[in-house]
């Protein structure tokens, strides 16, 4: 495992950061039990994963207390990033956001406290300032946004220092480039987070390759990579990934991975699931050095495909 500054914190994340989604038992993913999830979180940190990432929103704060229950011990050696949804940025829902948040989580702070998605119907300074308001009484260390724009990631800085910013992005979703908000967020020592880094799964091969399929009632079975006209159209990546991993005898979500933590900007690669071997998978990601020739491949294919969907 590699590790990094936090922007400007001074706070050290791992760059490969476990993904709590799944573990919240919501109904989205197929779930297992909270032993195995206790399980595999503990086996994360003994592999060097420092940096865990979960919500309020994600099972109404169950995932907040799985990862309490398997962190609790060495919470001191964690870094825990947690996020208050849309429909509780008033100041007074924010502070009973952090309160329940902290309650969850087992512990007297959050190191990185995010707004989820925005909310154009509540003022920015207001939600703000109730951050600022946490952070000054040490129950938040940094301030992150997520899913922001590049204006309103503008609008957020000019009220106060935003220390990082969470977006969809991987082979299959290069928006954060094409926004302005990676370069924008080097330029201003700003950490950036890429979730869905895997594509929610699109980018392993499991679903062009292997056996898997979407059943009616997952969650992604009407997003839109997953459309059986865009599997089809994603296919020269997916074969692209798989010819490289067989080159440098890793596997494709590996590369995949490799990809995404190398891109400028980057500064930590959120990835979740609820089995050991494909965590164990994924972490080989973090030592894995793309030849340039691979990743000129990657960009050119990735952008090919990403123009036809």
């Amino acid at each position: 495992m590699r590790y990094t500054q936090l922007g400007k914190t001074g706070i050290e994340v791992s760059t490969i950061t476990f993904g709590c989604w799944e573990l919240g038992n919501d109904g989205k993913w197929n779930f297992t039990s909270d032993e195995n999830n206790i399980a595999v979180l503990r086996r994360a940190f003994d592999r060097g994963v420092t940096t865990f990432d979960t919500a309020e929103g994600y099972g109404d704060g169950h995932s907040e207390t799985v990862v309490a229950r398997a962190l609790g011990g060495i919470r001191s050696h964690c870094v825990i990033a947690s996020k208050v949804s849309p429909s509780h940025l008033r100041a007074a829902d924010v502070r009973q956001a952090a309160e329940n948040s902290l309650r969850n989580l087992g512990t007297g702070y959050i190191d990185l406290y995010y707004i989820h998605w925005p909310n154009n119907d509540i003022p920015l300074d207001e939600t703000l300032g109730a951050f600022l308001r946490l952070k000054e009484e040490g129950k938040i260390r940094a301030i992150g946004v997520s899913n922001f724009s590049l204006e309103q990631l503008k609008a957020a800085m000019a009220i106060t220092r935003i220390d990082a910013v969470q977006l969809e992005y991987s082979l299959l979703q290069r928006a954060p480039e094409d926004s302005g908000i990676l370069p924008y967020c080097a330029a201003n020592e700003i950490a950036f987070t890429s979730y869905s880094s895997l594509a929610k799964g699109l980018l392993t091969g499991a679903y062009h390759l292997g056996k898997a399929r979407i059943a009616p009632d997952d969650f992604r079975a009407e997003r839109r990579l997953f459309l059986p006209e865009h599997l089809s159209k994603e296919t020269p990546l997916i074969h692209l990934l798989r010819d490289i991993a067989g080159e440098l005898d890793t596997s494709i979500a590996q590369v995949a991975m490799a990809w995404l933590l190398a891109r400028p900007g980057m500064t930590t690669a959120i990835v979740g699931t609820q089995r050991i071997e494909h965590l164990d998978d994924n972490l080989a990601a973090a030592d894995l050095i793309l030849p340039q020739e691979a990743v000129d491949r990657l960009d050119a294919v990735s952008t090919e495909v990403l123009a036809s969907l």
